[in-house]
């Protein structure tokens, strides 16, 4: 006899452990199917432990400038061992914290692997051993996504990692190339670079972080050769040869070709859905390219069958899959005044040296959309605190609509900018123009005052610059 649940979610990460527990301040009897650990990629292998890493990296490197604030290290070093304990340890934390939230709600959970045996019912077979028979009204499909490889750039954990043989390592490169100058790849280079690995990024497009702001992206690559890494543009790495000493990269770049040897390579070429094995195809759902389509409020073409997170699609953001989460339970519970999420107003946050942080169009979508501009910009170095910090390097950028006002995009580079990010991201979603945001009185002295001076920038009325 199968048990019987109202929802049952298939995947523990930001989008299926959110759900459940929304859905359980519903009243709804929830199951969770996790095949492997509470919190998924994010939490475990993602976005919690490599910002650990990269903390461990800022303090290292203020450790090394610290006599620029008139402190007194001597020859500081690191152990990497240490740093990748803290940051599993970290992780370690944060599961186990979700596993009591799940508790706490009443959530059922089962550690196991879900398959579709129909729209309405699931197989699961368990981590301990046998099965469990699930059904539900709806079933909500959270099992996240995967780093891509292809067929010439595959990893064998040893000389050619994904994120999370990077995230576990414990030896330190000499030589490391990044394929891929995405959120992922830049984090890891500027990660290792940090450390003192000779670092070099390729990237097939014309410039690092390419989904960002063209300006955001020049002022980026100029900060990550000046720490020293090598940047590869327009370029792609058509073979890799591995042996005992290291990896030799093939490097095509404008019709050159290089071989550059090192100890090893990060792939950062994207991510794909995990759709395998849960039987998709006996009950109907469609997968195209990696990824299960689904409406706006995460709705398969199969009645009671949802989709959401990064097996939905991009914007593949932990953020993005608990909002689509929650969007999902309330509209499968008829709750009222449900809207589909509107993923312009999703913020990107890369947490490299120096960090990166956007929400809206870039100037060149913004043109290409036919909308009349205005443009503002405001520098760190005229900035008070940011001086105090010691941290100058940097700027922010705000486009608005110049006949309504509207906030169209904000952009910025600088130390804490992905903290700063949501003023912004809460403007849009008030519909703000830039009257409200002219009128907004900003605490001195704060790195956010450039946040107003960029939108009086705008307006030709910035103060301080």
């Amino acid at each position: 006899m199968a048990k019987s649940f109202d929802i049952i979610i298939i995947g523990g990460g930001p989008g299926g452990y959110v759900a459940a527990i929304r859905a359980a301040q519903l009243g709804q009897k929830v199951a969770l199917v996790e095949r492997e650990h509470l919190g998924g990629i994010c939490l475990n292998w993602g976005c919690i432990p490599t910002k650990a890493l990269l903390r461990s990296a800022e303090v290292f490197h203020l450790a090394k400038t610290a006599a620029d604030y008139g402190i007194e290290v001597k020859n500081p070093t690191f152990d990497l061992k240490k740093i990748v304990k803290r940051s599993r340890g970290v992780a370690g934390q944060l599961s186990g914290g979700i596993g009591h939230l799940l508790k706490k709600n009443k959530v059922s959970v089962f550690d196991g692997t879900a398959k579709f045996l129909s729209a309405n019912n699931l197989s699961v077979a368990l981590t301990k051993g046998g099965t469990e028979a699930l059904t539900a009204k709806n079933i909500i499909i959270a099992t996240g996504a995967r780093a891509r490889e292809l067929p010439h750039l595959k990893a064998d954990g040893k000389r050619v990692w994904t994120y999370k043989h990077a995230l576990a390592n414990d030896s330190m490169p000499k030589r490391l190339l990044v394929i891929g100058s995405g959120a992922i790849g830049i984090e890891f280079a500027s990660f290792y670079n940090e450390l003192g690995a000779d670092v070099t990024v390729v990237e097939m497009m014309d410039r690092v972080l390419p989904v960002e702001d063209h300006e955001i992206s020049a002022f980026a690559e100029k900060a990550f050769k000046k720490q020293g890494m090598t940047i590869k543009t327009e370029a792609s790495v058509t073979k890799l040869v591995t042996n005992a000493k290291g990896v030799t990269c093939t490097v095509e770049q404008k019709g050159k070709t290089e071989q550059i040897t090192v100890d090893n390579v990060i792939l950062a070429i994207g991510i794909t859905g995990n759709v395998e094995g849960l039987g998709l195809e006996k009950i109907g759902v469609k997968a195209e390219r990696g990824h299960i389509v689904a409406d706006p409020y995460g709705q398969t073409a199969i009645e009671g069958v949802w989709a959401i997170g990064d097996v939905a699609g991009a914007p593949w953001l932990a953020h993005k899959a608990s909002h689509e989460g929650i969007i999902a339970v309330e509209k499968m519970t008829g709750q009222k005044n449900v809207h589909p999420i509107d993923k312009s107003n999703i913020p990107g946050c890369t947490y490299c040296r120096p960090q990166v942080a956007s929400v809206g169009m870039t100037e060149r979508a913004a043109k290409e959309a036919g909308r009349d501009i205005r443009t503002g910009s405001f520098p760190f170095q005229g900035n008070g605190k940011a001086i105090a910090l010691g941290e100058p390097e940097g700027f922010i950028k705000t486009i608005f609509d110049k006949k309504t006002g509207e906030l169209l995009g904000a952009h910025m580079i600088g130390t804490e900018v992905t903290e700063m990010i949501q003023g912004y991201v809460v403007a849009r979603t008030l519909e703000t123009t830039e009257a409200e945001l002219m009128h907004t009185v900003f605490p001195h002295p704060t790195l956010s005052e450039m946040m107003h001076e960029s939108v009086l920038d705008a307006y030709g009325r910035a103060i301080h610059f």
